[in-house]
């Protein structure tokens, strides 16, 4: 018992000891931070305080300039000729081909209400398949729902149903931000070597979904209620 006391102590101290180290590494930081601004003189104080001050303007227009350009909301686009407009002024844009019969577009309709608020540097649209026939036939899409990632008016990638999502209908929104990241069309901060459906029930091998094909129309059916 006198033993597994003394191990007990050893480790107590150890602990105790690595923990003094990290306070005072944090402290050591923090003295040399205020050192450095108390060496300052107002002139140059004045200056850190203008350039914090340009860059917090510089980014509030250029939030403001993405709101009047339709960012921060996932909206739908009439016609084919509005797809061409709204893309040309728009560095990123992810446009979602849907079809209204196809339930896994009203899965992706969530998904991207929700990441359309968060990321107002990209533009969030979606666009009615069948009434689009010229851009599904030159973007190639046969499947429904199928994302195009647009950038600087060239279409980058595409998230062809579920497949890149974890073959699941019950994906995160998280899962779908990660794809969007890899494609770099939103300003991701996460891992993007860590995809967050590595932790859940199916794994990271992934079988494509079946196909079933609608009849007299060029794309493929991603949804099981045709």
């Amino acid at each position: 018992k006198m033993a597994a006391d003394t191990s007990v102590d050893i480790l107590q101290k150890v602990l105790e000891n690595e923990i003094l180290q990290s306070a005072k590494v944090v402290e050591e930081h923090l003295d040399a931070e205020i050192q450095k601004l108390d060496q300052m003189d107002e002139d140059e104080l004045e200056h850190l305080k203008q350039r914090r001050l340009e860059a917090l303007k510089k980014s509030q227009q250029q939030k403001q300039e993405w709101l009047s350009k339709g960012h921060g909301e996932y909206r739908e686009i009439p016609s084919e000729r509005d797809f061409f407009q709204e893309v040309k002024e728009s560095k990123n844009v992810v446009c979602h081909f849907y079809r209204d019969t196809t339930f896994r577009c009203q899965i992706m309709d969530k998904h991207l209400t929700a990441l359309a608020k968060k990321h107002i540097e990209t533009k969030f649209l979606k666009l009615n398949a069948e009434k689009s026939p010229f851009l599904c036939e030159r973007l190639r899409i046969k499947v429904i729902p199928t994302l195009a990632l647009i950038k600087d008016g060239k279409t980058q990638d595409y998230v062809v149903g579920f497949t890149d999502l974890g073959n699941t209908d019950d994906f995160t929104t998280e899962t779908l931000e990660w794809r969007l990241g890899c494609a770099d069309v939103i300003n991701y901060s996460g891992n993007l070597m860590e995809p967050p459906f590595q932790s859940q029930k199916y794994g990271t091998s992934f079988t494509k979904l079946d196909k079933k094909t609608i009849r007299g129309k060029i794309y493929d059916s991603d949804s099981d209620d045709d």
